[in-house]
């Protein structure tokens, strides 16, 4: 039986931002920036946790407004696909994983797994590959240091398949834990470590890691969904029902139609992000009042 009571409870608010490449991070900007158009900031979460796209979108919050962060991704020009094994992960290689997850037995099997390919992709790579990839990341983030807010931005040890949540402690730069959290492709080595796409430690969203806190809103731009078989329990619903369980009050936005219609069949695709932000903030704008309550009581 689960004794957890609200008052054993650790923290008040976290805000997970889950991933969904090109399209999901411009997505969660303009919802974060159409809840505060709409009269609540959800950006002074006690705990902000940011998987892949999203790990992004927290070290991207966390330096800058929302408002201007939307109005970058309407003003920036589209930027092309880049070519090689850090482009926009293909089709061919989601065929692969998703072989890898139907080969595997569980989560931990699979990370394992998923990481060892990751790490033979990355030897076609290179170091300059590696590099370039760390340049483009850096320079989507307002600022190269870690803020004074509490963020976690999840990974997956490449060679273990251990399970890592980096934050400003962790001994690493803000772009290379931001760099690693996105390595979807590609396992990106920081130091003397190799890591791998944070949406492999349990879900695109890795909500579980809010446990403990009173009020705990989810931004899911994959709408929870999962490759994995239903018997792993990795979903959001899952996670949903055990943060509850925890004593945690839990809101979760999803993409609605017209934002699902602006991602298109590719969320890896750059002109996916101004259609993706602006619906992300009318949806926003439309759910402020609602999640308002929630949020500050």
């Amino acid at each position: 039986m689960n004794t957890t009571t609200r008052a054993q409870l650790t923290g008040e608010r976290a805000l997970v931002l889950g991933g969904g490449g090109s399209a999901g991070n411009a997505w969660l900007i303009g919802v974060i920036a159409g809840l505060l158009e709409g009269g609540l900031d959800v950006t002074d979460a006690d705990l902000v946790i940011g998987t892949s796209a999203g790990a992004t979108a927290a070290a991207q919050i966390s330096g800058a407004g929302p408002a201007d962060l939307l109005a970058a991704v309407l003003s920036t020009p589209t930027p092309q696909a880049p070519s090689g094994p850090r482009g926009p992960i293909s089709f061919a290689h989601l065929e692969r994983t998703d072989a890898i997850i139907a080969a595997s037995a569980d989560l931990a099997d699979m990370r394992r797994r998923i990481g060892a390919d990751a790490i033979e992709l990355a030897e076609v790579w290179g170091e300059q590959g590696r590099d370039r990839w760390r340049e483009t990341v850096a320079a989507r983030l307002p600022s190269p240091h870690w803020p004074g807010r509490n963020i976690l931005l999840t990974v997956v040890d490449a060679d273990t398949g251990e399970p890592v949540a980096l934050d400003r402690d962790s001994g690493v730069d803000l772009a290379d834990a931001v760099a690693a959290s996105c390595a979807g492709g590609p396992a990106y080595a920081i130091g003397g470590r190799r890591y791998i796409d944070g949406g492999y430690r349990r879900s695109s969203e890795n909500a579980d890691l809010a446990a403990g806190y009173e009020r705990v809103l989810v931004l899911s731009p994959l709408g929870g969904r999962t490759r994995h078989p239903a018997t792993w329990r990795s979903d959001l619903a899952t996670q949903v029902e055990e943060l509850r369980a925890g004593g945690s009050t839990v809101e979760t936005v999803l993409p609605d139609g017209d934002s699902l219609e602006a991602f298109g069949d590719n969320m890896m695709n750059p002109s996916t992000r101004p259609p993706a932000a602006r619906a992300g903030h009318r949806q926003g704008l439309r759910l402020a009042g609602d999640i308002a309550g929630f949020w500050r009581r």
